[in-house]
């Protein structure tokens, strides 16, 4: 008797467990990078060069995107557009011999009194929608919000240092879709339920935030972003389906002092119920 409640219980928390993952995935390319993974490479690694070695490194566990349906994963290039500053590191898939993708972009500003700051932001075509996530000081477990996030200062982060040292040559990747380095294998990219338990350790020192704080460097990036038409093509629809079920509603209030505040809150959409998924607030 034992036996059979052991089973049935064991058949319940895989059944709950499934459906958990399953509630994470968008079912956009998105849920086969990892933003979060992206960022912990970045913080492992000594520079640009060894940071695209290592998100493009199978063990890591960030890259599972097939963008053209090839049946390998996709390469990831790593290209720095710097002004002052500013730099914005664009994670570019490499789709064909004539088109890439923009993945996401990490932006990085050197601040005063020895500070910098960060953010990676999640390309719409590949997230649904920008994605914005950024080191938090809190260890929260994954899917936990942050109660008041604090700007982390990632100067002490190697690969920070090494990009505002006088030696520093801006990195733009030399491989392409016939070049490639000798060290690179693709491997078969695995599906939703293999990939998510890999990239979800990952979230326990990130947040997802609402708003641009990294200012120069998104400025920098805006007019270079790259897309491609065979992804936009090929997951068009799913796209399109992810943005119909958001509905943005846009409350003001009147604040302390006589000044007005803007709530703007996202929610998704099942049939004719909607429940609540992010609030964005701006003070006017």
């Amino acid at each position: 008797m034992n036996y059979y409640i052991k089973i049935m219980l064991a058949t319940t928390i895989c059944s709950h467990t499934a459906f958990a993952q399953e509630a994470d995935s968008t079912g956009l390319p998105g849920d086969n990078f990892s933003l979060t993974g992206a960022l912990e490479m970045f913080k492992k690694s000594s520079s640009p060069e060894q940071f695209e070695q290592l998100i493009n490194a199978q063990d890591n566990n960030v890259n599972n995107l097939d963008l053209n349906d090839d049946g390998n994963t996709d390469y990831i290039k790593v290209i720095d557009k710097k002004d002052g500053d500013a730099h914005a590191f664009i994670l570019q898939s490499v789709v064909s011999e004539t088109e890439n993708q923009d993945i996401a972009v990490i932006e990085v500003e050197k601040q005063k009194d020895g500070k910098a700051a960060l953010q990676i932001v999640g390309d719409p075509d590949i997230y649904g929608e920008e994605l914005i996530v950024e080191p938090t000081a809190q260890n929260v477990e994954s899917d936990t919000p942050a109660k008041k996030q604090v700007q982390v200062n990632i100067w002490a982060w190697p690969s920070v240092r090494y990009v505002y040292g006088p030696a520093y040559s801006v990195w733009v990747s030399p491989w392409g879709w016939r070049a490639r380095p000798v060290w690179y294998h693709p491997w078969h990219p695995v599906r939703w339920h293999a990939f998510y338990p890999y990239r979800n350790p990952y979230r326990n020192h990130y947040v997802v935030v609402h708003h641009h704080t990294v200012v120069h460097a998104h400025r920098v990036y805006t007019p270079v972003r790259t897309t491609s038409v065979t992804v936009q093509t090929r997951h068009q629809a799913s796209v399109n389906n992810y943005r119909a079920t958001r509905t943005t509603q846009t409350v003001t209030t009147q604040g302390r002092h006589g000044h007005s505040k803007t709530v703007r809150r996202t929610s998704t959409v099942h049939g004719k119920k909607a429940t609540a998924k992010t609030a964005r607030a701006r003070k006017n």
